[in-house]
């Protein structure tokens, strides 16, 4: 059945169709800066809001996109559960359509798995001003495409998301915070070799000389690793004012990012084997996700940083930045931009949803 805010999303896209306007989707605006420079009239989802479903028993929730995160994580915690992968909110605004649309996610992504991996289904409004169902509200479907995890990370170029069901989790029994005195390349080689051991590692983060690591699981579990690895414990009051700060992008290293990019200068997002050595560029970096996610802020030429990047295994996104001119997005291999087309096509044929931002041509 078609509710209010639906159909006005639906009318808006047909009349989008009839005069070949390209549509903005839109929930509060919190990623506004994030990929290619947003096009087209705005299509504003703000009013899809609120949770359609939630089976505490069943580790499942279907809220509708517009839905702020914020509201959607109050309610799981009064069940003591939460979306393990921590998705940025981005000062409060971020909704769960742009959570799903962006892909981002927070501290824990290297322990839990991505936002595509908690995705069980989706209800997506096409670019013919079609409603399609996809997946559904269990961990395992054999409904044909797996559709609605390939909406996690489109950026808005295959549809509008109306709704969307996720998985779960109940928040860990304990959690505790250690801190290390490392440079770097230490820090590296101590990460990967405690990642080869059977010890509850949640999150890491290093930054200026520090490493930090958040332990998450049974109450024996976490005792048992804070033992064997020593370090500094951080109470746990400033121990979750800093991981949310990290998760949010309101900590302190986050908050001299942005100040650099007014400067001129960009946030580079990059994406590496966790084995990969530090990287000799010019600036600042702090490194997540076990070495795999590595944030850099600086000056160099795109072309530099990028190449950086593919010489140790990975790539490289232009995450903040006043010039974007160098592209966001790693360049596709022709065979990789050629399924991305088609996709579209087969979704969105006139190209009226969120043209280019995600790649120039789509």
């Amino acid at each position: 059945m078609t509710d209010t805010a639906q159909q006005a999303l639906i009318d808006q896209v047909k009349a989008a169709l009839a005069s070949g306007t390209p549509l903005n989707l839109r929930g509060h605006g919190s990623k506004h800066f994030y990929g290619e420079a947003p096009r087209g009239e705005p299509l504003d989802l703000g009013a899809l809001s609120g949770i359609s479903s939630y089976e505490p028993s069943e580790l499942v929730v279907t809220v509708r996109a517009g839905t702020p995160l914020a509201e959607l994580e109050a309610v799981l915690a009064e069940k003591n559960q939460c979306l393990a992968f921590e998705p940025p909110q981005f000062g409060g605004r971020g909704t769960v359509g742009g959570m799903v649309s962006a892909g981002l996610a927070g501290p824990a992504r290297a322990s839990v798995g991505s936002v595509r991996d908690f995705v069980l289904g989706a209800t997506l409004l096409n670019g013919r001003a079609e409603v399609l169902s996809f997946g559904g509200q269990v961990m395992k479907n054999v409904a044909g495409y797996d559709v609605s995890r390939l909406l996690a990370g489109s950026m808005g170029f295959l549809g509008v998301i109306l709704e969307v069901s996720l998985k779960v989790l109940p928040r860990p029994a304990a959690t505790a915070t250690l801190r290390f005195d490392m440079a770097e390349g230490q820090a590296l080689v101590q990460l990967n070799e405690w990642a080869g051991k059977p010890l509850p590692l949640n999150a890491s983060a290093w930054w200026d000389g520090a490493l930090v690591l958040r332990l998450a699981g049974a109450e024996a579990a976490v005792a048992a690793a804070q033992r064997a690895l020593g370090g500094e414990l951080i109470e746990a009051s400033l121990a979750a004012q800093f991981w949310n700060g990290l998760r949010h992008q309101q900590d302190e290293f986050f908050i001299g990012a942005e100040r650099a990019v007014e400067g001129g200068a960009a946030l580079w997002r990059l994406s590496l084997p966790q084995t990969a050595p530090p990287l000799a560029l010019v600036g600042e970096q702090l490194i997540e996700w076990g070495g795999a996610q590595r944030w850099l802020t600086t000056a160099l030429p795109g072309a530099q940083v990028r190449e950086a990047a593919l010489r140790a295994g990975g790539h490289a996104t232009l995450f903040r930045a006043k010039d974007k001119s160098g592209g966001v997005f790693t360049p596709l291999a022709p065979s990789l931009m050629r399924i991305h087309k088609n996709l579209k096509t087969a979704f969105d044929p006139a190209g009226i949803f969120n043209p280019g931002r995600l790649y120039a041509p789509l």
